[in-house]
């Protein structure tokens, strides 16, 4: 699947996920224009040993987001902080509290994933902007692994409205309310998920969807949300 085009803000120098066991990666194809990068993403996780049961999904129209390119909720803007490495995520609703490590892509454009043997632990992805500076954030994180349930198992479960919140290495937090939550086929990511809206906006991505032992999870759940204050 594709995602969209934005330029990043460090060089790719990741190990190969492949390595790391049954974990899950992405595969990045440079985009001929300059300082571009155009995202192909594979994500899949292979063992679901010790879960209790398959991760909950959004319940709103499966492959289609509500989300409109350049368009979100209402409201007035809200500053923009300056960039700083992001280190906790917190989901109260969801009960996710959880430590942020840097992910990036290797030199042959794969994504690392957060270690998968550990299991609350969400990765940002340093080649887009860090959160709560203007543009598009990303966090992701397992949905399970072969002990159980993972940070993310339960990231379709949440609502819009739900509050998100980041906090940075340099004392502030970033906070978000998530506005769609959305199920697409890992082929086939809309452009748009990753578009910068002109705002400090953050995406959540895990696993999700039905599951094969040889192909791994066959969609991505996709949180979408925006800025609504920093402390």
């Amino acid at each position: 699947m594709r995602l969209p085009e934005y330029i990043p803000d460090h060089d790719p120098h990741r190990a190969d996920p492949s390595e790391d066991g049954a974990g899950w990666g992405r595969r990045a194809a440079l985009a001929s224009m300059a300082c571009v990068v155009v995202l192909g993403v594979t994500i899949m996780i292979a063992g679901t040993e010790g879960q209790a049961g398959p991760p909950p999904q959004p319940s709103g129209e499966r492959h289609a987001a509500q989300a409109t390119p350049g368009q979100g909720p209402s409201g007035e803007a809200v500053p923009a902080l300056p960039p700083a490495v992001p280190t906790w995520v917190s989901i109260p609703s969801i009960a996710v509290e959880a430590p942020l490590t840097g992910v990036g892509l290797d030199q042959d454009g794969w994504l690392e994933a957060p270690p998968q043997e550990i299991q609350n632990l969400a990765g940002w992805l340093q080649d887009a902007p860090s959160p709560g500076t203007p543009g598009t954030a990303v966090v992701v994180g397992h949905v399970d692994n072969a002990a159980g349930p993972a940070v993310f198992y339960g990231l379709g479960a949440l609502s819009v409205g739900a509050g998100v919140e980041v906090i940075r290495e340099d004392g502030t937090a970033a906070r978000f309310s998530v506005y769609d939550i959305a199920v697409f086929d890992k082929e086939s990511l809309p452009e748009y998920v990753y578009e910068d809206t002109g705002r400090p906006e953050l995406r959540l991505i895990t696993c999700g969807g039905s599951f094969s032992q040889d192909s791994g999870y066959q969609d991505n759940v996709v949180v979408f949300a925006h800025m609504t204050g920093s402390a």
